[in-house]
């Protein structure tokens, strides 16, 4: 079932010979930046990789051979988070030019590719990076693993994800709430003064009452979303996977 076991292939085990031309490709694409005091920096990559592995292992194979996962783009634009240590963000210029070239070198001997956001911060730079690769002519598109019932950042939420998929890198014991307003109404301040003027923890949300067991229903959530977009290949003007149902 879609959330349980990863089974993507990954191509950074694989050689070369043994790699199918026009083959589907899943990147990652995380971020490298705070997640309070309990959740470590690589939080978002480690969730955007688990779902692309699990949504490779759930998406039928294509004539091509079984879809495949590539190694994950591990820094965004986190700059909303440059006042914490730790955080690396190369901003939105960079990420840019990035995916537009990982996606370019890809597409010399893969098929579709498909690029799977974890970090919310990175996506006017997918937008313009996907949007110039389709003018291009790539076919490629993205899609976010959020949920739409989930708190913005460092909270039950992902905790629970963490605590699923990566329980040895939660520190329970330093788990705070933060500012537990609505995201839509966090925004403004985020904007103008970045996240540590409105949480100094980091948090956003409340990680109290998150669970393993949460973690792994929400993981199963995102992952069967993804499947469920890229099994359709709907996409906006923009390149973001709609839901079938839209």
């Amino acid at each position: 079932m879609p959330g349980e076991d990863p089974a993507g292939r990954d191509l950074a085990d694989a050689v070369w010979p043994s790699v199918p031309s026009g083959a589907l490709v899943l990147v990652p694409v995380g971020s490298t930046e705070q997640h309070g005091p309990h959740l470590p920096l690589s939080t978002d990559t480690v969730i955007a990789r688990a779902v692309a592995e699990r949504s490779a292992g759930s998406l039928p194979a294509t004539p091509a051979g079984p879809p495949l996962v590539a190694p994950a783009i591990a820094y965004g634009a986190s700059g909303e988070h440059a006042d914490f240590p730790g955080t690396v963000s190369i901003g939105h210029d960079a990420l840019r030019a990035v995916l537009v070239e990982t996606v370019r070198s890809l597409a010399l001997w893969a098929g579709r590719v498909v690029l799977v956001n974890g970090h919310g911060g990175n996506t006017a730079a997918l937008d313009a990076a996907v949007g110039r690769l389709r003018a291009e002519g790539h076919d490629v598109a993205w899609t976010g693993c959020g949920v739409p019932y989930g708190d913005a950042h460092a909270g039950l939420t992902e905790t629970s994800v963490m605590l699923h998929l990566a329980p040895d890198l939660v520190v329970r014991t330093n788990a705070v709430a933060g500012d537990t307003r609505p995201l839509a109404e966090l925004m403004p301040d985020l904007v103008a003064h970045g996240v540590r003027a409105v949480s100094p923890s980091g948090v956003l949300g409340d990680p109290a009452g998150a669970s393993a067991e949460q973690g792994r229903q929400i993981v199963r959530a995102m992952t069967t979303a993804v499947v469920r977009r890229v099994g359709a290949g709907h996409a906006d003007s923009r390149g973001r996977l709609l839901d079938p149902d839209r």
